[in-house]
């Protein structure tokens, strides 16, 4: 049974993806003013497809809350590690100079 239940999470996971898609080419031709009727039909379909897919899922036995596509890219970009950079220079010591670097508003042109 887990695996059923497993297998319509996945085509759910996957038709939730491909509606972002959709919801996103919708906008664009909303925003350039075209006809976006037949994304339109194809979103409502998936939609339909989906709401199916639960109902199958919960018959199966899944009982979780299954997680919205904010809360998936959420929790995939908690789960990155994070990427370190140079570590933060300590402010308490005197800084340098640099000797042949310019400075704001200075230029190298001769005169």
């Amino acid at each position: 049974m887990d695996n059923k239940i497993n297998e319509i999470r996945r085509k759910i996971s996957t038709l939730r993806a491909e509606m972002t898609l959709v919801e996103a080419s919708i906008r664009d031709q909303v925003n350039r003013d075209l006809d976006c009727s037949e994304a339109s039909y194809r979103l409502m379909a998936m939609r339909a497809e989906v709401t199916e897919l639960i109902g199958r899922w919960k018959a199966a036995g899944g009982g979780e809350r299954l997680p919205t596509v904010r809360e998936r890219l959420s929790r995939s970009f908690a789960d990155r590690s994070v990427a370190t950079g140079k570590p933060a220079a300590d402010k308490s010591a005197p800084v340098k100079p640099d000797k042949g670097r310019l400075r704001p508003g200075q230029s190298n042109a001769r005169v």
